[in-house]
């Protein structure tokens, strides 16, 4: 070949070897997420198609009067379902998910088709914003957008339920009324000899319930461990703890007591924490009140009458005001490893999770970490404990994750994973930051 060639094969050193300039390939992470925004992209595509496919055949029919339109439907379900190879219940589910997009929540559409959302999120969105009233939902469709794209799918679905109560607070009370009249047990027989108990009763309950289950079942794994008598063999329970935690429930329904506990279950009782804005405790919520509702941890929004019958002296009630109050220990230093409970309390009210990116898990089933490590000269305070759970805990000290507190954040966490990747968590109720003032060592806010 002439040396005036245009195009000369490539040598051995040639730019076939070697990335281009300018060029970075993605690594092992970016190869998943590219192909997460490519589903993204075709769940947009999908959504649009399939309501195109329903609208062009229902155009088709219109000739024939509207008697037609219900047939019109089933035989699109039908053709929908033999055409992707799924149940006609699952064909009817996608036809109704891409018309809810495409003329209700057209501003998801468009997010999940710049892959700023995933169909995850898209389908939250509709299921939660399409079961309330529809002047809700034309109020907060926006938010619901935006806090799509801002967070996790599990923060997400938390955060829009909690938004949803809050604006339909003024018939909390009467929904709840309505709800508790059909409180019912149900059991479901499921395979090998076992069946489900469903409970349907009010959240709190529920959660006191679950609240009581695991700290009785915390108490069996220590007491074994001690050499108690309740495991024949002397050594560390070998039964997880939702095992645990069911044979208690059954423990307690069927014998109806704790004698067959060990001595450290006795006396445990529920602890459920309920924050109650201090104008829902101070007004009424009747006609024409405006007031934020109280939430239960772990549960969500719950009628104003109730938080004010919780808050009025019940045992075995954690009260948390909205409005910061300056007494509360903020930090204890270097003088003590365990934060004081008045602290670890604060600590796990703030987060109201375990403070990993995505985790669900609640703060109060969550270990207290020192996020810069007690041994390498971390202090016992708020702007450095958070609640993770034991899995997390672990992976945060072993698995080469860096974990740091975001400074003047309220709480918030910066996690930045093996490959360099970084993930903001914030806390669920962000606190307030304390400084000294220039006259003054004592805690004031900022």
């Amino acid at each position: 070949m002439a040396d005036d060639d245009p195009f000369p094969p490539p040598d051995e050193r040639d730019v076939w070897d070697e990335p281009w300039d300018g060029f970075e390939a993605p690594d092992d992470v970016g190869l998943v997420t590219e192909v997460a925004a490519m589903m993204s992209v075709f769940a947009a595509q999908r959504a649009l198609r399939v309501d195109q496919l329903r609208r062009n055949a229902l155009a088709d029919a219109a000739p024939y009067g509207g008697a037609v339109a219900g047939v019109v439907e089933r035989s699109v379900r039908l053709e929908l379902a033999a055409a992707l190879r799924v149940t006609e219940h699952a064909a009817a589910g996608l036809l109704g998910f891409a018309q809810a997009l495409v003329h209700r929540y057209p501003a998801a559409l468009d997010a999940l088709g710049r892959a700023a959302i995933t169909e995850r999120h898209a389908e939250i969105l509709v299921d939660l914003l399409d079961a309330v009233e529809p002047d809700v939902r034309e109020r907060v469709t926006t938010t619901a957008v935006e806090l799509a794209v801002q967070f996790p799918v599990g923060a997400f679905r938390r955060r829009l339920r909690a938004l949803l109560e809050r604006e339909r607070a003024a018939t909390l009370a009467e929904r709840h009324a309505w709800a508790v009249r059909d409180r019912r047990v149900i059991v479901e027989p499921a395979d090998d000899g076992m069946a489900w108990l469903h409970a349907f009763l009010p959240a709190v309950e529920a959660r006191a319930i679950q609240g009581r289950l695991t700290a009785i079942a915390k108490t069996l794994d220590r007491s074994v461990a001690s050499g108690g008598d309740h495991d024949a063999s002397g050594g560390e329970d070998a039964r997880t703890m939702d095992q645990r935690r069911a044979d208690v429930f059954g423990d307690l329904l069927i014998d109806g007591e704790t004698a067959a506990l060990p001595p450290e279950a006795a006396g445990i009782r529920a602890t459920v924490m309920v924050t109650v804005p201090v104008l829902t405790l101070l007004h009424g919520d009747g006609p024409g009140a405006v007031v934020e509702p109280a939430v239960v941890e772990g549960v969500g929004p719950i009628p104003a009458d109730r938080a004010r019958e919780l808050t009025g002296g019940a045992d075995g009630w954690t009260r948390v005001l909205t409005h910061p109050e300056t007494g509360i220990v903020l930090s204890v230093g270097r003088a003590q490893y365990r934060p004081p409970p008045a602290l670890r309390k604060l600590i796990r009210w703030r987060a109201d999770r375990c403070m990993a990116p995505g985790c669900g898990i609640p703060a109060d089933r969550c270990e207290i970490d020192h996020t810069v490590a007690w041994e390498h000269g971390g202090a016992t305070s708020l702007d450095n404990l958070a609640p993770l759970c034991k899995g997390h805990h672990t992976v945060k000290h072993h698995g080469g994750w860096q974990v740091e507190h975001v400074a003047d954040a309220g709480g918030a966490l910066q996690w930045t994973s093996p490959a360099g990747r970084r993930y903001l968590v914030e806390p669920e109720r962000p606190v307030p930051v304390f400084r000294p003032t220039l006259t003054d060592t004592a805690p004031a806010p900022f």
